[in-house]
């Protein structure tokens, strides 16, 4: 493990992790507990640090297995990769915000196209997923690419094998919405962080989220034959499989809620973290051209919702998905 020694823990009683050598001949040795003896498989290199959850978790991880996403196109390398993301203007402020030098936990990685863009520098990436068939996609794109700082594992954030309070930065996207429980999640979610370490959060956004509701009426009345006014599936109509997985994640998930920036806020204040802003920008009329990081300049409740009803047009066409920024609170 090396590195990563004191990021991961064990599910069951936070105990020290480290590799079992029992069976010499194994290619990726079993992982075991210093504390409490559980032993954990570590096929292909990713532990499986999942313990039994309950049907409705249960679901959402079949439902991910079956269709990994996003691929890797044939023939792709690091420097695609890199170009790739940074067509986002969310990921190079992203990738600038965080230190050379930090230690970042992905929840909900999926095929770990964001952890690995983000494994640069002298960072250390631990890329977590409920499901293994991405997590398989994601460690063998990390292998083509040489990137030797990123560990992959399989957990479930309500009892992840990660160490609280080991992270400098805590990032999450579009995955506690589809958790039974987000503001639990969120809970289990902020303790990762250290003092002072940044918690990044994307969800939908109730605002946002309301064309896509719409269309999914339409769709779901069709049959899936007819679904309006939608550009993703517009753009991806000569990728099938692309095509496929966002009708699958955007109009058929088996668990789905949509948040506000208060709800999101007050889940903020109940967790000892405290707002920094929001991505877009919560601040009608300004073009927010601050560090990801630093503090908006103004917190004004009712602007807030207007700004939230404005995303239903720019953000409503790819999902209406909205990042909120926080740092934890100096705990000691």
């Amino acid at each position: 493990m090396g590195m990563f020694d004191d990021l991961l823990a064990c599910p069951a009683c936070q105990g020290s992790l480290g590799p079992s050598f029992a069976e010499a001949t194994e290619d990726w040795p079993d992982w075991s507990c210093a504390r409490c003896g559980a032993r954990y498989e570590a096929e292909d290199g990713i532990p499986n640090l999942r313990l039994p959850a309950g049907p409705r978790v249960d679901t959402v991880r079949r439902f991910y297995e079956q269709t990994p996403f996003p691929g890797y196109p044939p023939r792709d390398n690091l420097s695609w990769l890199r170009a790739r993301a940074e067509r986002s203007d969310f990921a190079r402020r992203l990738d600038r915000a965080i230190p050379s030098d930090a230690r970042i936990v992905e929840i909900g990685c999926g095929t770990g196209q964001m952890s690995l863009y983000l494994a640069r520098a002298d960072r250390i990436v631990v890329a977590a997923d409920l499901a293994r068939e991405p997590l398989r996609v994601a460690a063998a794109a990390a292998r083509r690419f040489r990137l030797t700082r990123v560990q992959l594992v399989e957990s479930d954030l309500l009892a992840p094998g990660l160490r609280e309070g080991a992270f400098d930065v805590v990032y999450s996207s579009g995955v506690l919405h589809h958790t039974p429980d987000p503001q639990a999640a969120f809970a289990r979610l902020a303790r990762l962080a250290r003092p002072g370490g940044i918690i990044v959060l994307g969800l939908y956004n109730a605002f946002a989220r309301v064309p896509l509701r719409l269309r999914r009426i339409v769709a779901r009345l069709s049959g899936y034959r007819v679904i309006p006014f939608d550009p993703v599936l517009r753009d991806r109509q000569h990728e099938p499989d692309r095509r496929r997985a966002w009708l699958r994640d955007q109009y058929q998930h088996p668990e789905e809620h949509r948040h506000t920036l208060a709800e999101v806020q007050r889940w903020f204040d109940q967790n000892d973290v405290h707002y920094v802003r929001t991505y877009p920008s919560a601040m009608l009329g300004r073009e927010d051209d601050d560090g990801l990081f630093e503090g908006a300049s103004d917190n004004w409740r009712v602007e807030g919702w207007l700004a939230q009803l404005s995303w239903a047009r720019t953000l409503g066409h790819e999902g209406g998905l909205f990042v909120t920024i926080g740092r934890r609170g100096d705990t000691s």
